[in-house]
């Protein structure tokens, strides 16, 4: 039998009772038991799939892998890319070099102030994991130059910065499938999500990266290989790294630019040219075609060719092949949660409360992340539910676009186990699971609260 023929029988509360179960197995597995984090989701995404009932011969070939390989597809060749990225920068003196022009420019106290600005700007069209691989080698080298057990504090400012600004401002998927299921005015969500971005980073980015950096102190992980004392002699200048990891930004703009102008109809989205241009800004090709010019400019700045940079990219794959197995298995057991109908159950629950608007956007996407992991299947769910209560009730422009807003602030809450973005996190930062539940799983609460309580005000003044 496969998944076509079939329909989910058991109710809502049973559905839920696995879901949790499951959940608090898979932590007593990998903080009480230790067993690896790959295994324990593979075993929990397994027998989950089993008590939900689904069918027999539909559980491996139309579930797990399809849902493991998926994940992989948009976050494996990021991570390998990014890595070896970031090595090069590292192993060519350059991420010290950029370091240290930083920590000149705004001195060592304004250093995390500054990258998590900076990841703000460049997160304006960069997705947030394509963003975090691309603005590490850099959040790893400030807080190496500045010493100490800094980690958290730069590490969370920057991707914070990442996180806001992908769940809050077009043309990230979020808002902008929010927008079209409300039909929401694009530019208003924008202007809207522009105003609380900043304040949103503050308070869940910046200052609580200060707050968990004094009670987590953590060194800087080996992600892109142990720090290398034996700089170059003639180390690539800041300028040079700089443009570097401009460059896939660049590019990724240019697709987002092209895709934008593409949905206006300002240009012809079918034309060869725009078609090629916006392949060129794809996240892995962007990534690609960086790496590549990095081993011919930065490579030189080490003296490296040929076999020798074959064996720097040989001892880069090798820590970053866990990330990557354990992000899979992430998004393989949300997505068990997903096929077996928890999410519909749970959303069909929430429809008949009888909440106003706004606040039934927020907290059923709350409900659907928490539920199922995945921040843009709750979104989605969400504003496919209350859709015609938008569109029918009389809301203006404003009221709508905070709609739309509220429902993407509630899709970020509470990233757990069950949401691959929580596994991607925690192993490039290196924490653990119960480290990575009280800093980031806080976190992304901590940037929904916020966020929805400033749309909030917006809402209710306008």
């Amino acid at each position: 039998m496969t998944l076509d023929g079939w329909s989910q029988t058991l109710g809502a509360g049973a559905l839920l009772g696995i879901a949790a179960g499951a959940v608090a197995l898979l932590l007593i597995l990998v903080m009480v038991l230790r067993v690896h984090a790959f295994l324990a989701l593979i075993v929990v995404s397994l027998l989950t799939a089993l008590a939900t009932g689904l069918p027999l011969g539909a559980i491996v070939p139309q579930v797990l892998v399809p849902n493991f390989g998926n994940t992989l597809g948009s976050v494996a060749l990021l991570i390998g890319l990014g890595a070896i990225l970031g090595r090069l920068i590292e192993s060519s003196g350059g991420a010290r070099a950029a370091a240290d022009l930083m920590v000149r420019l705004f001195g060592e106290k304004r250093a995390a102030f500054a990258l998590g600005l900076t990841s703000l700007l460049l997160g304006f069209p960069i997705f947030f994991d394509a963003g975090l691989i691309i603005m590490l080698p850099i959040i790893f080298a400030v807080a190496r130059r500045i010493g100490g057990q800094n980690l958290l504090l730069f590490g969370f400012s920057g991707i914070a910065a990442f996180s806001v600004m992908h769940v809050f401002l077009p043309p990230h998927p979020g808002p902008v499938a929010a927008t079209e299921f409300f039909g929401a005015n694009l530019g208003v969500v924008l202007l809207i999500g522009l105003v609380i971005a900043f304040p949103t980073w503050y308070i869940s980015g910046y200052l609580w990266a200060r707050f968990i950096n004094k009670r987590f102190p953590m060194i800087v992980p080996e992600l892109f290989g142990a720090l290398d004392e034996d700089q170059p002699k003639n180390p690539a200048k800041a300028g040079t790294v700089i443009a570097v990891l401009l460059l896939p930004l660049v590019l990724i703009f240019l697709n987002t630019g092209l895709v934008s102008l593409a949905s206006v109809g300002i240009v012809d989205g079918k034309a060869t040219w725009v078609q090629a241009l916006a392949l060129i800004g794809t996240s892995p090709v962007a990534l690609l075609l960086t790496v590549l010019v990095a081993m011919v400019v930065l490579g030189a700045a080490r003296g490296e060719t040929g076999s020798a940079l074959e064996k720097v990219v040989e001892r880069t794959l090798g820590p970053v092949a866990s990330v990557i197995l354990i992000t899979g298995a992430g998004g393989m057991f949300g997505g068990v949660l997903r096929a077996s109908g928890i999410g519909d159950a749970l959303a069909g629950v929430l429809s008949n409360l009888g909440l106003p608007v706004i606040l039934a956007a927020y907290l059923i996407a709350v409900m659907l992340r928490v539920a199922q992991g995945s921040a843009t299947v709750a979104l989605v769910t969400t504003a496919g539910l209350i859709a015609p209560a938008v569109i029918g009730g009389g809301f203006n422009t404003i009221q709508t676009a905070a709609i739309t807003l509220a429902a993407a602030a509630g899709s970020v809450c509470a990233s757990h186990v069950n949401d691959s973005g929580f596994w991607l996190v925690g192993r490039l930062v290196g924490m653990d699971v119960k480290t990575t539940l009280k800093t980031w799983t806080v976190q992304q609460t901590i940037e929904s609260v916020v966020g929805f309580t400033l749309v909030l005000a917006i809402y209710l003044i306008f």
